[in-house]
């Protein structure tokens, strides 16, 4: 029986039993009553602690100054020492008051970036090391120990100077010696650098296809090396690559090369060992290959080779340069020097000349471009292109390990600049001196 007098009347269930609701009215009505004014009261809290306009009360306190979201100038107004994201501008009606830079006079000072010790080891300034950096990955990095430098090049000393062989028995032989030295980049600009024979580039070797050679080389660096002939086709033991073909040649010792030279065309050779630290110091040079036919090459008055670096030097040391946080370069050579300090070549008008181009870096590409009309792209990687697949262009992609021959020639009387086209690569420590620096040189018609 249901004795309530509001309930609803009882329903009857198969076989003729009653049963009573669970729920009354006026719970129901009860429960809705106080779910209305739960939702009310919530609604008025939002509107009275919350923004839903996200009114400066929210910019002031934990919202993103400067970010604009197309609220109208009320959004602009972020207090001072808000937690924000200064200058972030999502388009906003008035975007002005966020976009306003901060005051000079409110700016932080700048902390000054050194080179910093790693027990013997001293880094190249904002290095990132970690405890999963290796001693050896930092000694790759580190800068060359200036105690073990023993040699000092005058300051007018040039790289890249052809080395004549001597013929014995046949055997075109030729000596070279690793060694640190000092190396005048610029006037009052030296860096450390490893070297073949005492300069940077090493010695220029001018072979004829056909010639045996044998190249003795001799290591007074404090660290193993070993030298690889870039491009040209030698027997596997001659190659040079540490550890894979041969074994390294260590301090003191002494290894000898020996190949039958089969191809003509624009090589050079490097260090093989650690050569993001070897070879991006200066252990390399031209190895260029004339044919046994003349005929067979380009025709020129004249010819220039540039071999291409880039340098990190940093309060008196220097680093390898390479493509990662803190070794980035700050100076940039053509054949060891930087400009003004590099070559000038002089030409008459109507004369043409092959300018060699070789990627001796390690990591960056160098879009080298030539002043005064258009060069014709005779050869790549050492091989002459036929009639047909050459082709005109006034900048070419150099990258590292490339070699291009290009012909151009002087149309008229003037000053005209060979140079890379990444116009940092064109400033001395980001500076430009005399109207350029780095990889610049001038070509002078008269």
């Amino acid at each position: 029986m249901n004795d309530h007098p509001d309930a609803p009347p009882s329903t009857p269930e198969p076989g003729g039993m009653t049963m009573s609701p669970r729920v009354t009215r006026p719970q129901i009505t009860a429960v809705t009553l106080l779910s209305v004014l739960a939702l009310a009261a919530g609604v008025g809290l939002a509107a009275g602690y919350g923004d839903l306009n996200m009114s400066t009360r929210m910019a002031g306190s934990q919202g993103l100054p400067g970010m604009d979201m197309g609220g109208g100038a009320a959004m602009n107004a972020a207090p001072a020492g808000s937690q924000a994201m200064p200058g972030m501008d999502m388009g906003g009606a008035s975007s002005t008051a966020a976009s306003t830079p901060t005051p000079v006079s409110q700016l932080p000072e700048t902390a000054l970036q050194t080179p910093t010790r790693m027990g013997g080891l001293v880094m190249p300034p904002g290095m990132i090391m970690t405890k999963s950096t290796s001693m050896d990955a930092m000694r790759d990095m580190a800068a060359v120990d200036l105690s073990r430098v023993t040699y000092a090049a005058p300051p007018d000393a040039r790289g890249d100077q052809p080395l004549a062989p001597t013929t014995v028995n046949g055997v075109k032989e030729i000596n070279f010696e690793t060694s640190l030295i000092r190396w005048n980049i610029l006037p009052g600009v030296q860096v450390a650098a490893y070297a073949v024979n005492r300069q940077v580039p090493g010695p220029r070797l001018q072979l004829t296809q056909g010639d045996r050679v044998r190249i003795r080389v001799k290591n007074t660096l404090p660290e193993s090396t070993t030298i690889h002939w870039h491009g040209l086709i030698v027997p596997n033991a001659m190659d040079g690559p540490a550890d894979v073909t041969q074994r390294p040649i260590a301090p003191g010792q002494t290894f000898t090369y020996e190949f039958t030279v089969t191809q003509a065309g624009t090589y050079f050779y490097h260090s093989h060992r650690s050569p993001d630290r070897q070879q991006g110091l200066g252990l390399y040079g031209a190895l260029l290959v004339a044919p046994k036919a003349a005929v067979a090459e380009p025709r020129a008055d004249l010819e220039y080779t540039l071999q291409l670096q880039e340098w990190l030097q940093r309060e008196g040391y220097t680093f390898p340069a390479m493509i990662m946080e803190g070794a980035l370069p700050n100076y940039f050579t053509i054949n060891g020097k930087a400009y003004p300090a590099t070559d000038t070549i002089r030409m008459r008008p109507g004369q043409r000349v092959k300018l060699r181009f070789i990627g001796s870096n390690n990591n960056f590409v160098h879009p080298m471009h030539v002043h005064g009309g258009p060069f014709e792209v005779v050869a790549r990687d050492g091989v002459t292109l036929k009639d047909g697949a050459r082709f005109l262009a006034d900048t070419v992609n150099v990258g590292p390990g490339q070699r291009y021959d290009v012909v151009w020639t002087a149309r008229a009387k003037g000053t005209w600049l060979i140079h890379c086209h990444i116009p940092h690569h064109t400033t001395n420590d980001n500076v430009e001196q005399e109207g350029g620096g780095g990889l610049t040189m001038k070509i002078v018609v008269g």
